[in-house]
C-alpha cells in the first residue's frame, strides 16, 4: 500500500513537471528574412538555405514605349544560410553595377513567451557590397578599395498579434568613395517595415527609409515599397510596387532616384525557395 502511495505521487510530480510553461521562440513575425528591400527580424532556420531571385521591372510612367516597364529589368540573386536560430550569413550579385554583396545577420536576444521571456527581437546586420563594373577611366590609378561600401543595420521589431508585424531599423551606409568631394561618406537612414496578414497564404508588406542625410534635391528619393506575400508551399512570392532600382542597401539608400510622387514607380517580384541542407536542430 505505502510503494503505491509513493508511485501515485511520484506520477503526479511528474505531470507537474509537463505542465510547467516552457519559453518559446516567437515565429513567423515575416515569412521571409526580408520584408521586401530590409532586412526583417525573421531569421532561418538552422540549417535551411533560402535562394532569393529579386526582379524589378523599369518606370510605370513611360507607358507604352517601355512597355510601362517590362521592356526593361534589373535583378539580383542571393543565397542565405540560417546557421543558428538567432545567427544567418547571406550573399547575392546584382546586374546594377554588377555588384556583389554579403552580410552577415545576428540576433543578440529574440522575442519569445514563458519564463524569461523577451517582448521585442534585436538584430544586427554588418555587410558589404563591391561595384564590379569597369572603371570610366582605366587609365588612372584607381584602387579596388575605392568600390566597397559596408553598411551596419540594428532592428527592433515585435510580433504583435497572428495578423500584425512591426519593425523600426537604424542604418549607416559607408562608401569608401564618393562621386563628388563635398558629398558626405557616410549615410544615415531611419527605417520602418511592416506586415499584415489578409488570409493564411496572403499577407500586406511594405517597408520604408528616411534619409538623413546625403539626399540630392530632386535627384535622390527616401525608397518606400508596398507588396503582397504569397505563400505556395516551400515558395514565399512577393508582388511589390517600389521607387527603388538598386537591391541591396547601399544602392537602396544612396541610388533612389525615382519619386513616388512623380509616379516613378516599378513594379517587381520576389521569389524565395527555402531548402532544408542540414537535419534540424532543437
Amino acid at each position: 500500500m505505502l510503494f503505491q502511495k509513493v508511485s501515485a505521487q511520484d506520477d503526479l510530480l511528474a505531470l507537474v513537471g509537463k505542465d510547467k510553461p516552457k519559453k518559446e521562440r516567437v515565429k513567423y513575425a515575416f515569412k521571409s528574412p526580408r520584408v521586401i528591400n530590409s532586412h526583417s527580424m525573421e531569421f532561418l532556420n538552422p540549417g535551411t538555405m533560402d535562394i532569393r531571385i529579386l526582379h524589378r521591372f523599369g518606370p510605370l510612367d513611360q507607358g507604352y514605349k517601355n512597355f510601362y516597364g517590362f521592356d526593361q529589368a534589373n535583378m539580383r540573386m542571393g543565397v542565405d544560410m540560417g546557421l543558428f536560430h538567432n545567427l544567418m550569413i547571406g550573399v547575392g550579385r546584382s546586374n546594377v553595377n554588377k555588384e556583389v554583396d554579403g552580410f552577415i545577420k545576428f540576433a543578440p536576444v529574440r522575442q519569445s513567451t514563458g519564463p524569461g521571456s523577451f517582448p521585442i527581437t534585436v538584430a544586427v546586420i554588418a555587410g558589404m557590397t563591391w561595384n564590379t563594373s569597369p572603371w570610366d577611366n582605366p587609365s588612372r590609378k584607381n584602387f579596388y578599395t575605392s568600390k566597397l561600401a559596408y553598411y551596419f543595420q540594428a532592428i527592433l521589431g515585435r510580433k504583435f498579434s497572428e495578423g500584425f508585424s512591426l519593425q523600426f531599423s537604424s542604418i549607416l551606409v559607408h562608401n569608401n568613395l564618393v562621386p563628388v568631394h563635398t558629398w558626405s561618406n557616410d549615410i544615415y537612414a531611419l527605417g520602418v517595415g511592416a506586415r499584415i496578414k489578409l488570409t493564411k497564404r496572403v499577407a500586406i508588406t511594405g517597408d520604408y527609409f528616411y534619409n538623413f542625410n546625403g539626399l540630392e534635391e530632386n535627384v535622390n528619393y527616401n525608397p518606400l515599397s508596398v507588396g503582397f506575400d504569397i505563400e505556395t508551399g516551400g515558395h514565399v512570392f512577393q508582388l511589390h510596387f517600389s521607387n527603388a532600382v538598386g537591391m541591396n542597401e547601399r544602392a537602396l539608400i544612396n541610388e533612389t532616384t525615382n519619386s513616388w510622387a512623380k509616379k516613378q514607380i516599378r513594379f517587381g517580384f520576389n521569389l524565395s525557395r527555402v531548402f532544408q541542407v542540414k537535419k534540424k536542430r532543437g
